[in-house]
């Protein structure tokens, strides 16, 4: 007995060493196959562009191909779901972006969860926002707008490329964290917003630095405060929203790569290498600047924490502002 029960013992141990072995083996043979990068926007837009420049540079660096598979529609939820519902093997990625945080809170019944459906690899890129009026508001400081709008609530509108999109929320969370009323004015798209805002049919915008900042120097429209903790290069007398009056408001555009969750570890650190390593090249780099983007390269626990902030942070503007999906 004993010396059957040593030998089960014996085929136990190997057995485990088998598979252990059979999982390294895995991991060290990535990628053998093509790599599929879901993009949850139609191709041209800042998002799949930056995704083709990453999973190029990935591409040579991988020794296999990174496909971008273009899935747009309700607002990257189409995408997201296809990737929360794929095999966490490594050959599928997700290019997140600030919508995927904004969505977790203003959709409901979403078929999955982005903190439990998805894992983090990297934070690819940061793009600054800066708020903007039309010339013809009788104001030029942030101090002056929240007086304005205290004085006459309700009196004031600002736009939106969209209802529940990031200058929608921006525009709510000014709105809370500075004590004002303003009507919000969404529209269907950049394009119209921006054509109505230099007309001056809507005087007040949340936007990214690239879709305004060619007006603000053009003297089109008048770029009050940067939406972020540090100033633009592109315009430095322009101060932070902290610097203007109104401590501890952020909004930053950005986007990232995710995997399905139980992707094992040993691949998602690859990814995260080659990725990392990609927006380091001085070409990427130099392409992203022209969209306005700044790249990171987070490592995927800094990635985790940063996604769950920026969750927590819409949630509560969703909730306090009471947005509804349209």
């Amino acid at each position: 007995m004993k010396l059957v029960r040593s030998l089960q013992l014996v085929l136990i141990a190997v057995s485990a060493l088998g598979g252990a072995s059979s999982g390294l083996a895995q991991s060290q043979a990535y990628p053998g196959k093509i790599i599929r990068l879901i993009v949850g926007f139609p191709p041209g837009g800042a998002t799949d562009i930056t995704a083709r420049l990453v999973g190029q540079k990935m591409s040579a660096s991988l020794g296999q191909t990174v496909l971008i598979d273009n899935r747009p529609g309700a607002n990257s939820n189409i995408g997201t779901e296809a990737a929360a519902r794929a095999a966490p093997d490594g050959y599928t990625l997700l290019m997140c972006t600030i919508a995927c945080t904004i969505n977790h809170s203003l959709y409901r019944n979403l078929p999955f969860d982005l903190l439990k459906d998805l894992a983090p690899v990297t934070q690819t890129t940061s793009v600054q926002s800066i708020l903007a009026i039309h010339p013809s508001l009788p104001v030029r400081s942030v101090k002056e707008l929240i007086a304005l709008a205290k004085a006459k609530p309700g009196s004031l509108n600002f736009a939106s490329s969209g209802t529940g999109g990031s200058p929608h929320l921006a525009g709510e969370m000014f709105k809370q964290m500075a004590g004002v009323e303003m009507v919000h004015v969404p529209y269907k798209g950049t394009a119209p917003e921006l054509n109505d805002l230099l007309a001056g049919n809507v005087t007040i915008a949340f936007e990214t630095t690239p879709a305004l900042l060619p007006h603000v120097k053009e003297g089109r429209l008048i770029a009050l405060a940067v939406n972020s903790t540090k100033r633009t290069p592109l315009q430095p007398n322009v101060p932070t929203m902290a610097e203007a009056g109104v401590p501890g408001f952020e909004m930053v555009s950005w986007n990232g790569l995710l995997v399905p969750a139980r992707t094992p570890n040993e691949i998602v650190m690859r990814l995260y290498r080659e990725a990392a390593q990609a927006l380091q090249a001085p070409d990427v780099r130099e392409k992203l600047s022209g969209l306005g983007a700044d790249p990171v390269g987070s490592t995927p626990e800094q990635f985790a924490a940063f996604i769950q902030t920026e969750t927590k942070k819409w949630a509560r503007v969703i909730r306090e502002g009471n947005v509804k999906a349209e």
